[in-house]
């Protein structure tokens, strides 16, 4: 008897550690319908370490099916970390409205330490002037790295994970902005100034150092080798130990608690109005060649452009009867997109979330990912396999 009860405690304690969940549900309507090149991938789950969320919409009723799914098996996030960034910048802001500061208000950034930058005007605006509602729009539009440095520089390391801790977000950890600087200037934020209506400096939020501690204690390396800052080619393993880090089940929630606010538990709600939403329904779901302020290049960012399920692997005519309202990211070999994808000409709509990496040669940043090959057609297909299934159910009129 004691042996069987020690044998029990230690599962316990060890089991969820790595608890990878897949429904067979899932994996078999996938594999039943999947062309060869699906079943190579699905048949390599440590090449590929792809995981999948399809989250099934019954009127108000949200049921998640997983596909490999494990929070301690790490993929580089990428720019999944803007959509969290994004709202907690537009929560924050309802802090400064008692100095007549909103969303459009324009935000002057100064330089205040190493590395950081002063911006004071922003060419894709109409007004010509930066603010966080057109930083929103061009991380979803274009998933600009710019407008999500400026947000990251609002909001401050200290910030973004108290609020998501509080939340109940504790894995997710975003230490770094998207540019060249070491550890302790991603700590330091910039000194910024809003304008209110008389065109006068309304409000100065101080430059400030970030005082919170990172759990780096669980080493991460993808790879057999890398090349470093120095363009030099090292033959050991990447070490991402340091780096973002956002679970595809958060992703998912997340992306859930913008679409559907009502579903959301109390504690995992973002402090947004109706006009945040709006504004993020939006531009989650338009393309650049709907924008004419400013006029994108749509041989470069073309509709499908941030659209991975269904679309990327061909940039042919999106049916106007289709949305997707979705989060994408790319880097180092990994590609992963949380989407929620609305037909409403046949009344369907479903949640789709998943992450793959494709790296054939095991060196990171050498820009040789096979995502044209292998990435973008893994997404487009499992996209259509879903939305084939969805076709066939009877979804409640919403």
């Amino acid at each position: 008897m004691k042996k069987i009860t020690l044998f029990v405690i230690v599962f316990g304690v060890l089991g969820p550690l790595h608890a990878q969940r897949t429904d067979p549900f899932l994996e078999e309507l996938l594999r039943k319908h999947a062309s060869p090149q699906l079943l190579h991938v699905l048949d390599n789950p440590d090449s590929f370490r792809y995981q999948l969320i399809y989250t099934k919409i019954d009127g108000r009723k949200f049921s998640n099916y997983y596909y490999r799914n494990d929070a301690q098996e790490y993929f580089n996030p990428a720019s999944t970390v803007k959509l969290p960034v994004a709202l907690l910048a537009l929560e924050k802001v309802h802090e400064l409205e008692r100095y007549g500061i909103d969303k459009y208000s324009p935000m002057l950034t100064d330089s205040s330490y190493s590395g950081q930058l002063t911006v004071h005007t922003d060419s894709t605006a109409a007004n010509g002037l930066p603010s966080i509602a057109q930083y929103v729009k061009r991380i979803f539009l274009i998933s600009d790295n710019d407008a999500y440095n400026r947000l990251y520089e609002f909001l401050g390391q200290d910030y973004i994970h108290k609020r998501l801790w509080e939340m109940g977000y504790k894995d997710i950890r975003i230490p770094r902005r998207f540019m060249p600087l070491t550890e302790d200037e991603n700590r330091h934020t910039s000194q910024i100034r809003f304008l209110g209506r008389d065109g006068k400096v309304a409000y100065t939020q101080p430059a400030a150092a970030s005082t919170v501690q990172f759990d780096f204690s669980k080493p991460v390396f993808t790879g057999k080798g890398h090349w470093d800052s120095r363009d030099s080619l090292i033959n050991t393993p990447m070490d991402f130990t340091r780096h973002n880090n956002l679970p595809l089940q958060d992703l998912q929630e997340l992306l859930q608690s913008v679409m559907f606010p009502a579903s959301t538990p109390t504690a995992k709600k973002f402090r947004l109005t109706d006009d945040d939403l709006r504004l993020l329904h939006h531009y989650m779901s338009a393309y650049p060649s709907e924008e004419t302020h400013p006029k994108y290049d749509t041989t470069e960012y073309f509709d499908s452009y941030t659209k991975f399920f269904f679309f990327k692997a061909g940039r042919g005519r999106i049916p106007p009867y289709i949305r997707s309202y979705n989060k994408p990211g790319w880097s180092y070999g990994f590609l992963t997109d949380a989407a929620y994808i609305v037909d409403s000409k046949n009344n369907v709509d479903f949640m789709l979330s998943g992450t793959i990496y494709v790296n054939r040669d095991g060196v990171l940043n050498d820009d040789k990912y096979e995502y044209d090959e292998v990435g973008y057609p893994f997404f487009k297909e499992v996209g259509e396999i879903i939305y084939q299934y969805e076709l066939t159910r009877r979804h409640p009129r919403r």
